[in-house]
């Protein structure tokens, strides 16, 4: 009789698994909220732009360069670097360093991709730079006049990359960088 009911329960145990399925790593929810801008406002900068209502100026102090800065998203963990230069003879040497820095990650990239930007009217010309993969940087740009100034950006998130789980923000700031492209002008 303990025979009978020791083989029914172990029976009825193992009939009532279930079968164990694999599930595909999730990312956690990012609240993207809407765009809105305000304008910079810092006198001692030769140039002035549009640039997110979310994001932090925050001046980084470099040896012999007094405009250059952090554009930082806390709520997303990451910063967008931006360096001005003005042009003295060199401007062939900043656009090919500028190029260099982008195509550095091409070890990493899937794709690179260029988007030329022209405002005659403001004399301001650029490129945006679009790296797909797991880059260290997936967003880079380009602003000058071609003879006094020469503004360069690259954001970076401060953790590992995984184009997947970034791939969310990284579309939410491309539009505040082509914002702040299409509004930049230069003071001088």
């Amino acid at each position: 009789m303990h025979k009978i009911l020791l083989i029914t329960l172990t029976l009825f145990f193992m009939a009532c698994g279930q079968s164990y399925t694999p599930k595909p790593y999730g990312y956690f929810r990012v609240f993207l909220p809407p765009h809105e801008y305000k304008i910079l406002e810092n006198e001692k900068l030769p140039f002035s732009f549009e640039y997110s209502k979310i994001a932090t100026i925050v001046e980084r102090t470099q040896v012999h360069e007094k405009y250059w800065f952090d554009l930082i998203y806390p709520q997303f963990n990451v910063a967008l670097h931006v360096s001005y230069k003005p042009i003295k003879g060199n401007f062939r040497e900043l656009t090919e360093d500028a190029r260099t820095f982008v195509y550095k990650h091409s070890i990493k990239a899937d794709n690179i991709s260029e988007l030329a930007f022209n405002n005659a009217e403001k004399n301001i010309h650029g490129i945006l730079y679009d790296l797909k993969g797991n880059t260290a940087s997936n967003l880079q740009f380009t602003l000058t006049d071609s003879t006094r100034h020469f503004l360069r950006g690259a954001l970076y998130f401060d953790n590992v990359p995984n184009k997947d789980s970034i791939a969310p923000m990284v579309n939410y700031i491309r539009k505040d960088m082509v914002r702040l492209m299409e509004s930049f002008s230069w003071k001088k």
